[in-house]
């Protein structure tokens, strides 16, 4: 820090923020300590010890990992320690096999500590403010709107590089229920500042205009307006992936999708069938009509009696496991029965947990709908 300057707010000096690619390459390393740990007691003459390998294997994976993933580490190298000295009988006597046991179950023990302590104290305060904020402007969706079944969920990303502007949001208008899920460039407060710029006018927009055309007219007006009063040289390239839907009033069968530059999302069957609603002709995000005329149209499609649509951004199609492969959600949903909206959130949010091993890198923002069996 230089002379003078002021500590951070809060105190103490910022930590910069452990990138996915640190992530991924550190959660392969108690796995190769394990393999390695094996592998050394299986080739070592009586006498050596694989301790050491089996005992670093639970702390590495800590900080950086999931609780399931710990204990799992743990258990393994717990396992791999018994069978080294017990079954191969690689110790010199039996109270060195006893002592090497307890030595690895003892540091296990301690790295579910380290995993509880590192997840109740490790966000920095900037995260916090931010997904404070976040949660402040994405409220709860009532469980029913106008006869269709609803749920949300938002999932904020533990590392300060992550934490953006997820938005969702979804009323009944004199149209039909509409919806919208997107995400607005960039990080922090300032992401999190133009995502209430968008909900505000989403909300007056969706029951004054009559096409989802219109309403991302507006969208794209409001946050153009933001953009011209902010400041600081990134916020001229301000924008915003969305995706609209409307489920017409009086049509309960039919769905309308918008698609501004957004993943698509998907529609479950009853049976466990599943469609990615792909734009036949797909829009530019918000905010960047100078680059040319990219408004894109709706699409029309038949949405089934007990059928879910499932909006999500980027953050769950975006999310890597430990060797770098995205998260698919159609291929991880497609013959899944859910029951409800709740019950898929729920799975998802799982399911992409134990595909990253820990917390996500990026904010997850997920909205369901179900139209109900007989409607």
């Amino acid at each position: 820090m230089r002379d003078g300057a002021a500590p951070p707010e809060g105190g103490g000096e910022r930590r910069a923020p452990v990138s996915p690619a640190v992530r991924r390459l550190v959660g392969r390393v108690p796995v190769l300590l394990i393999i390695g740990g094996l592998a050394f007691g299986t080739a070592a003459p009586p006498g050596c010890t694989a301790a050491p390998f089996f005992a670093a294997a639970p702390p590495v994976a800590a900080p950086l990992s999931s609780l399931r993933t710990t204990a799992l580490t743990a258990l393994a190298a717990t396992l791999g320690e018994i069978w080294t000295v017990v079954y191969r009988g690689a110790a010199p006597s039996r109270g060195a096999a006893v002592t090497e046991i307890v030595l690895v179950l003892a540091v296990s023990l301690l790295a579910l500590a380290l995993h509880r302590v590192v997840r109740a104290g490790g966000r920095p305060a900037a995260v916090q403010e931010a997904a404070a904020a976040q949660r402040a402007v994405l409220p709860t969706p009532p469980a029913r709107l106008a006869g269709f079944a609803v749920a949300a969920r938002y999932r904020g990303a533990r590392a300060a590089s992550g934490t953006g502007g997820d938005l969702y949001a979804v009323q009944d208008t004199p149209h039909g229920v509409r919806l919208i899920v997107g995400d607005v460039r960039g990080k922090g407060l300032p992401a999190v500042a133009s995502a209430m710029t968008v909900l505000g006018a989403f909300r007056e927009a969706a029951d004054q205009e009559a096409s989802l055309e219109a309403v991302a007219g507006r969208l794209e007006r409001a946050l153009e307006r933001e953009r011209e009063r902010g400041e600081g040289p990134d916020r001229s390239e301000d924008f915003a992936t969305a995706l609209l839907a409307e489920l017409p009033a009086g049509e309960p069968s039919v769905l309308r999708v918008l698609n501004r530059g957004h993943p698509a999302p998907l529609l479950l069957a009853p049976d466990g069938g599943l469609r990615e609603l792909l734009p036949a002709e797909p829009g530019l995000p918000l905010g960047m009509s100078a680059v040319g005329d990219g408004t894109g149209r709706p699409d029309e499609t038949f949405f089934p009696a007990g059928a879910l649509l499932l909006c999500f951004t980027d953050g769950v199609s975006a999310a890597r496991d430990l060797f770098g492969r995205s998260y698919h959600p159609p291929g991880r949903l497609r013959g899944g029965r859910f029951p409800g909206p709740d019950v898929l959130l729920d799975t998802l949010i799982e399911d992409v947990t134990r595909h990253t091993g820990g917390e996500p890198a990026d904010d997850l923002a997920l909205l369901a709908v179900q139209r109900p069996m007989g409607a």
